[in-house]
């Protein structure tokens, strides 16, 4: 196995892909480099002298500045890097497009065609709850009709996607539930729905019914707990209605055109952007060439390589946006009293990630190349094609639950230290490096360490083939291990 890897020709770091010890002597274009210090795989060796306050660079950008003079040699993070970000920026819209350097290929997946159009890549039944007080007689509710049913296998999977929320909520946080759970109700993925209400919630039933839009009445129900005398034998019954609806639903061959994918990482380290988020960008920019859609959120993980977004931006109008999404976001953290830069976390540090700047380049490679079409809002749904950005933070479930929520109906979850949780829609789990796969092979799905021996291109035909597997119904762990959670985001008050 090779030492390091140089990412871009300019960069005056590179990064060690084993442990190296204090002594060992690397050869970076014909210079021997000894190096001072013990040196963790993911982390940053200088290769050239870093005078104090000088740009560190890596992805060929400015990842921080030094704070001390750096020699060749040296190991280089936290205790001599510093963030070079700061407050909200002005930005000028200077676009730079690039061209998709795949073809459109005839590739299909086997999906459930909605009566809207929509497709999703599972038939599950749902019950969704407008507040919180209620997930424990949605459970039950599941537990009978799973008993009195027997045959349940024209679903994939029933659940109750649980929260504690939809009550002593006010404002922007009470929108948000709405809205998230909305689009819960309306998600491809779901052959059939139970929303099920308390009766006295601020969330309340009937206004939230209102919030859909049209629906299959068919395949979506509702019931008002306080308003019937038996709750639990008025749900089953609506779950059966939904089950008639639904007991003959078969997979058909559609277009992949029809995936709406969400990129997402979390537990991130040194081989991020090297290995895992780099696969995700090829294999955003191959979707979007089959005319398929790719979601990029975390909008803290933007800070520091935003511009690159920017610049491609369809247009001046999806330019603006971005910037709003970019500042937006930083506005709430200054009007919290935090810095912007409060990012990486202690597992990023110790996987080799220094600067937000250094997670950022890594983080945002999922986006591939493309053109970005569109920056939706939190708790907005999908409505373009191709490279789309979304308004959530970094937070993993937060963010996840955000992207299934937009639409996707599959989210790639790319990670170098490891995480079992899921989200409502499949979460598959991409790692970073080897021993994490090999370690935790009952959280990850696909080990993108491989990148590191194998060439790009066979290891994104194998990624391509096994998502179309997954879309098709083959189960990733989370599914495996019935990890499926869902949160929303909250700011404000909670009465």
């Amino acid at each position: 196995m090779l030492d390091f890897t140089q990412i871009n020709e300019i960069d005056n770091v590179v990064v060690a892909l084993r442990d190296l010890p204090a002594g060992h002597v690397i050869t970076v274009k014909g210079k021997n480099i000894e190096l001072k210090q013990d040196v963790s795989r993911g982390h940053k060796i200088a290769i050239q002298p870093i005078a104090v306050n000088e740009y560190v660079v890596k992805y060929g950008y400015p990842i921080g500045h030094a704070i001390a003079d750096i020699s060749t040699g040296e190991h280089v993070h936290t205790h001599n890097t510093k963030t070079n970000l700061d407050g909200i920026k002005e930005y000028q819209f200077t676009q730079k497009l690039n061209s998709n350097p795949y073809q459109k290929e005839s590739l299909t997946f086997q999906g459930f065609r909605r009566k809207n159009g929509e497709v999703g890549i599972r038939n599950e039944l749902w019950i969704v709850p407008t507040v919180g007080c209620v997930n424990g007689m949605a459970e039950r509710m599941i537990k009978i009709f799973e008993k009195e049913v027997g045959d349940i296998s024209p679903f994939d999977n029933i659940m109750v996607v649980k929260h504690n929320l939809g009550c002593s909520q006010l404002g922007d946080d009470h929108e948000n539930t709405r809205k998230i759970l909305r689009d819960a109700v309306l998600h491809p993925n779901a052959g059939g729905v139970l929303v099920l209400g308390l009766g006295c919630e601020n969330n309340n039933l009937h206004e939230f019914k209102e919030s859909l839009g049209e629906y299959d009445e068919e395949r979506v129900k509702f019931l008002v707990s306080q308003e019937v005398s038996n709750e639990i034998e008025a749900g089953v019954e609506l779950l059966k209605e939904i089950y008639e609806a639904a007991k003959n639903d078969k997979r058909e061959t559609v277009p992949l055109s029809e995936l709406r994918v969400g990129l997402k990482c979390g537990g991130s380290d040194g081989f991020s952007g090297i290995t895992a988020n780099p696969l995700l960008g090829r294999f955003s920019d191959f979707l979007v060439a089959q005319g398929g859609t790719t979601v990029l959120t975390e909008v803290p993980e933007m800070f520091g390589a935003e511009t690159i977004l920017m610049e491609r931006a369809a247009d001046e109008e999806v330019f603006e946006k971005t910037v709003h999404l970019i500042n937006d976001f930083k506005g709430y953290f200054l009007e919290n009293k935090q810095p912007v830069y409060e990012n990486p976390s202690p597992g990023n540090k110790a996987g080799g990630i220094t600067t937000l700047e250094d997670k950022s380049l890594g983080c945002t490679q999922k986006a591939g190349t493309s053109t970005v079409t569109d920056v939706v809002k939190y708790g907005d749904r999908l409505q373009k094609k191709g490279l789309n950005l979304l308004s959530a933070p970094g937070n993993d479930l937060i963010a996840s639950s955000a992207l299934a929520a937009a639409g996707c109906q599959l989210v790639l979850f790319t990670t170098g230290r490891g995480t079992p949780f899921g989200s409502f829609v499949p979460t598959m789990k991409i790692s970073t490096n080897t021993p994490l796969y090999e370690n935790k092979p009952h959280w990850i799905d696909f080990n993108a360490g491989v990148l590191l021996e194998k060439e790009s291109g066979v290891v994104l035909r194998e990624f391509i083939d096994y998502i179309i597997s997954v879309a098709s119904g083959e189960l990733v762990n989370n599914e495996k291990n019935e990890f499926r959670e869902i949160a929303i985001f909250k700011t404000g008050v909670t009465l």
